[in-house]
């Protein structure tokens, strides 16, 4: 039987090409190459610069960049540049290197965008992306203008992530992220959202055929992710940050949002989707999408304020 995902990408493919989107492999380094999907019009020699604003898309645990933005990507891919990479290990991005840290994937990041001329750019972060985000926000504040994160958290200390893992029920975040069956893949999707169609077993087979592709390399990331409480300080971020939420996210819940909301301080702003989990940008894409364009339309303009 033909596997699902074999017909659904090159679908989803060719639909993004036909609203100006296009592959581009960036080598970091020997050895590492990211995978991004950014504007046609970037690529081509005659116009390598857009004047639209720069939007940076960063993807959670368990799908690549596309399928986790594809929704946002077609919303927003009109009016501004979007640029929707894939993390070392997933899709179509690779390193051999040994460094699994979000402190390395945030360099990587970092380093390709500014090989793709990108100098300015507004963060849009879920999950394991958002935690990424924060740390490019911190160590490159002059590429982050500003965030947009989803159901995150700062830094995924040993207090966060154990009172997280005791909320969901698991041991350890490779048990809940990394299934090997599809029940516990329907756990996964069934924890992660509010109220989302169960996925067809077929389905379900399909997904884990084709998306753990680098179960070692990712167990490896998700044992990096989790640092001491004494390792940690709240940094301070000069860019705004809007928190936009799933109301009823279980994994990082919305007292964790307001606790996120008191450690970024007065420039942030926390926003809730209702009858929504952890997958918000997924399962309740147009909701999702309106606040996404209000903020951002409100941020395009601060921005053209100060510069003028």
């Amino acid at each position: 039987m033909v596997n699902f995902f074999s017909i659904y990408k090159p679908l989803l493919h060719g639909v993004l090409k036909l609203v100006g989107m296009t592959t581009q492999a960036v080598e970091i380094e020997p050895g590492t190459v990211l995978n991004f999907w950014v504007p046609t019009e970037t690529t081509k020699k005659t116009k390598n610069k857009t004047n639209k604003p720069a939007v940076v898309f960063l993807h959670g645990f368990d799908m690549d960049g596309i399928l986790n933005w594809q929704f946002q990507v077609f919303a927003l891919a009109k009016n501004y540049a979007v640029y929707v990479p894939d993390f070392l290990f997933f899709g179509g991005s690779v390193t051999d290197r040994p460094e699994r840290t979000a402190e390395f994937q945030s360099e990587c990041m970092a380093e390709g965008l500014r090989k793709l001329g990108v100098e300015k750019c507004t963060l849009v972060g879920v999950s394991y992306g958002g935690m990424v985000g924060f740390k490019m926000a911190e160590m490159y504040p002059d590429l982050v203008e500003s965030m947009v994160v989803s159901c995150s958290v700062m830094a995924l200390t040993e207090s966060v992530s154990n009172a997280a893992l005791q909320r969901i029920g698991f041991s350890s975040w490779a048990e809940f992220l990394l299934p090997k069956t599809v029940e516990g893949l329907r756990t996964l999707f069934d924890i992660g959202s509010y109220n989302l169609p169960r996925v067809p077993k077929f389905i379900s087979e399909d997904i884990l055929e084709v998306m753990f592709d680098h179960r070692k390399e990712q167990t490896e990331l998700l044992e990096a992710l989790v640092i001491s409480d004494k390792k940690f300080s709240i940094p301070h971020y000069p860019q705004k940050i809007y928190l936009l939420w799933g109301e009823n996210d279980l994994i990082f819940d919305m007292e964790t949002a307001r606790k996120l909301k008191e450690q970024v301080g007065e420039k942030a702003t926390l926003l809730a989707i209702d009858k929504a989990g952890h997958l918000v940008n997924l399962e309740r894409p147009f909701v999702y999408n309106k606040h996404l364009k209000r903020i951002l339309a409100a941020l395009t303009e601060e921005q053209k304020c100060h510069y003028n």
